[in-house]
């Protein structure tokens, strides 16, 4: 069971400082966008490489980009030790999952809201995450999507069928009133943005979400 804060809720002049605040988690989460595959623009490149070499904890980075075939393994290279790609916006995801472990990461692929996770189940032994997202990509402090628990288990009973070592990772909406709904469903890696950093003890908010999640996980 892993906390993932995400920084697009942190405070971007103090970026450093910000993943310091976040020491105890398991993963800072990166959100790239690119003002193509969803309306907000981010971060890049150069500052995921910057971020690499002074966070205390390993950077997972969620790809809201057009053209991850091309990209993502750049952020490996950059100094993430995962990313995660939208299968909207992939030609080939198999392929660009093999990539993304050859350049020495883990792959991730990550479905929106209306996606439907039954295409994409063939593709288990290729990943090492499935990312559900409970709110619609592209911006911070949105409401949490309950109607995707359901995509949730399905993805964990495929999981659970298929063997291996595959995380379930839920983002969007996650807090201390939501976060054991994800954890009941299957899901083992959670990201929270602004319950982690709205909060004034950042540390505090990380522990008490590891605690509800241990009480509500999945058998």
């Amino acid at each position: 069971m892993q906390i993932s804060p995400s920084i697009l809720s942190a405070d971007f002049a103090n970026l450093q400082l910000e993943l310091d605040r976040i020491a105890n988690a398991d993963w800072a989460h990166v959100d790239v966008m690119d003002a193509h595959f969803v309306p907000n623009l981010t971060i890049g490149l150069p500052v995921v490489e910057a971020l690499a070499r002074v966070s205390p904890i390993p950077l997972d980075c969620h790809l809201m980009i057009d053209d991850p075939d091309r990209w993502a393994p750049q952020y490996i290279e950059a100094g993430a030790a995962s990313a995660t790609f939208h299968v909207e916006a992939t030609d080939d995801p198999r392929r660009l999952a093999r990539a993304l472990r050859a350049a020495g990461g883990r792959a991730g692929m990550a479905l929106k809201p209306a996606t439907a996770w039954q295409p994409y189940e063939e593709l288990l032994p290729d990943v090492d995450m499935v990312l559900v997202m409970t709110v619609e990509p592209g911006f911070g402090g949105q409401s949490f999507m309950a109607d995707q628990m359901p995509k949730v288990r399905a993805v964990r009973e495929s999981v659970r069928r298929h063997g291996g070592e595959v995380w379930v990772q839920v983002d969007g909406g996650v807090s201390a009133r939501t976060i054991e709904q994800c954890a009941e469903a299957g899901a083992d890696v959670f990201v929270a943005g602004s319950a982690v950093y709205g909060a004034q003890d950042a540390a505090a908010a990380v522990d008490e979400l590891r605690a509800l999640v241990a009480e509500h996980a999945h058998p």
